[in-house]
Formats: C-alpha cells, sequence, structure tokens
C-alpha cells in the first residue's frame, strides 16, 4: 500500500483528536493541570507493551543504549504534546492546529543534518505549497482579535521542534530495527513519563480525584481520544519507513484542514461541543488552502 495512504491516515485521526483533547481540557481539566491527561496517555501505553512483547519477543534483545535512546523519543513525544495541550487551553483548536505545520520545517532541518535526506524539488515545492496553505489558516483579519499571539506561537514551536525530535529518533530505529520492537520501547519512555508525574502528590491527588469525580465517562472518552490518537500516530510513523520524514511531517500538516473541516460539521450540527466561523471570508481562505494543499500532497507523492 502507498505511503501516503498511512500518512494521511494521521491528520484525519489526529484531527478529531483535537477536538477530542478541547472538549476534554474545557470538561475536565479547567482547573487540573494538562500533566494529569498526560497520565491517561502513558498508561495507555503501558497497556499495549505487554501486548507488543507477546508478538514481537525480540523487543528485549536491545543493546541500553538503543533502549535508552527509543525510550528518550517517547519521552520528548510526551514533552511536546504538553507544550500542545497548555496551548489548547487558551486557545480555539483552530487556532492551534494550524503551529503543527512547523514540525515539518523542523523536520526537514533535522532529516538533512542527521539523516542526510534529500528531496527532489518537485517534492520541495510540494512540501512547500502544503506549508504554505496550511499556514495561510493561521492568518486571521487585520482586527485587533487578529493581532499575532506570541504566547501561542511560542507553545506551538516548543511542541513543533521536541516532536520533529521525537520522529527523528523513531525513524532512525524503525529502519534499523524492527517497526514494533522500536514502538515498545517509546512506549516505555511515555509510561516513565507518566508514572513519574504520578510519583508526584500534587498530579496523583489530582490524577485520583478526576477518576473519582467523573468516573466511566471521563476514562471511556479519553481512552477513546487515546486509541484514536494512537492510530493516527502508528500510521505516521509507519508511513517513515518507506518515505522521507520531511515529506510524511509535511503530509501531516493537513492536520489543520481537517481540523477546520470537523469543526464546522460540529458547528452545524453539534454547537454545544464546537464552534468555527462560517463566514464568507473564512471559507474563501480556507478553499484556497485546501486548494495548495491538494496540489502540495499531489506533488509530494510522485
Amino acid at each position: 500500500m502507498n505511503w501516503l495512504v498511512f500518512a494521511l491516515c494521521g491528520p484525519v485521526l489526529w484531527a478529531i483528536s483535537v477536538h477530542l483533547d478541547k472538549y476534554l481540557v474545557e470538561r475536565y481539566f479547567k482547573d487540573a493541570d494538562v500533566i494529569v491527561l498526560l497520565i491517561f496517555t502513558a498508561l495507555m501505553g503501558l497497556v499495549l507493551m505487554p501486548v507488543i512483547a507477546w508478538f514481537e519477543p525480540g523487543v528485549f534483545h536491545r543493546d541500553w543504549t538503543s533502549i535508552g535512546l527509543m525510550a528518550l523519543s517517547g519521552l520528548f513525544y510526551m514533552t511536546g504534546i504538553t507544550f500542545y495541550l497548555r496551548a489548547l487551553q487558551g486557545h480555539e483548536a483552530s487556532m492551534v492546529a494550524p503551529f503543527f505545520q512547523s514540525s515539518s520545517l523542523f523536520g526537514y532541518v533535522l532529516a538533512y543534518l542527521v539523516l542526510g535526506e534529500t528531496l527532489s524539488p518537485i517534492q520541495l515545492l510540494g512540501g512547500a505549497l502544503i506549508v504554505g496553505g496550511v499556514l495561510s489558516v493561521s492568518i486571521g483579519p487585520g482586527t485587533r482579535r487578529g493581532r499575532f499571539r506570541w504566547q501561542l506561537a511560542a507553545l506551538m514551536l516548543c511542541a513543533g521542534f521536541v516532536l520533529s525530535l521525537a520522529t527523528l529518533i523513531f525513524k532512525a530505529f524503525a529502519i534499523k530495527d524492527e517497526f514494533w520492537e522500536t514502538a515498545f520501547w517509546m512506549f516505555a519512555g511515555e509510561a516513565l513519563f507518566g508514572v513519574g508525574f504520578l510519583c508526584i502528590g500534587r498530579y496523583r491527588r489530582q490524577f485520583v480525584g478526576l477518576c473519582r469525580s467523573n468516573g466511566k465517562a471521563l476514562l471511556a472518552l479519553n481512552a477513546s481520544n487515546e486509541l484514536i490518537n494512537l492510530g493516527g500516530g502508528l500510521a505516521n510513523r509507519y508511513a517513515l519507513i518507506f518515505a522521507p520524514l520531511a515529506l510524511v511531517q509535511a503530509v501531516g500538516s493537513t492536520t489543520t484542514l481537517f481540523v477546520f473541516l470537523i469543526g464546522v460539521f460540529l458547528t452545524l450540527l453539534f454547537p454545544r461541543i464546537s464552534r468555527e466561523s462560517l463566514s464568507a471570508r473564512e471559507f474563501i481562505q480556507k478553499g484556497i488552502a485546501a486548494v495548495l494543499v491538494a496540489i502540495g500532497v499531489a506533488l509530494v507523492s510522485r
């Protein structure tokens, strides 16, 4: 199957996850630290580790240096998501999502410096169109409300850089070793992140309090969200085996457009869950961005 199919599965599932993240943050984590939400993510990975080990017993036949680096990838991933969730606490999902495109820029530089990956001029043009398309979505009206948001930019640029580091390490080992073995130790790093914060009294009390006050509803919604996000992450990482890092991340930047489309759908049918601007100007802006991204994806896939 073409790598582009797996690469596109990532942004579609991530867009769904972004809206679920926003709902979770607003509904359950207004008075709690977003670190608590990541503890749920860490526990989800911890549950999957024995399943991977059962089908891939070779996960333990690795040197400690490789294990440490693969686990570090998981720690970087969780750190990047922390920046992202903090940005999501104070801004709308459609404002946060466009800044994910920064990861493709960092990814290209890191892949060039570390992995020696090169792209053809046509593929570079395609990647530029994708990045330009999603960047145009973040340009607001020329009013005070549309001014540049430095705090949001700083948080999401940090998220993009750290997530690119995580992706770089994963790709380096996924090519050299087995995909699932690399994923196993990445989940171990994520679990280490969650367990470490769970050992801190303040976060542990918030975690236990949320479980007691919201019960099954919170656990079911968060578990579903983590599975959706995990599916997108695994599809994206699997695509990394067959395509350059910068290309996969450029395609992944289309998450912005899917976030907007899903937001429009929710605004029309479920306005209590999400609200997006439905003005003619917004639709024209998003339409132009969609055309740029579509052309870019076609060029990238060549």
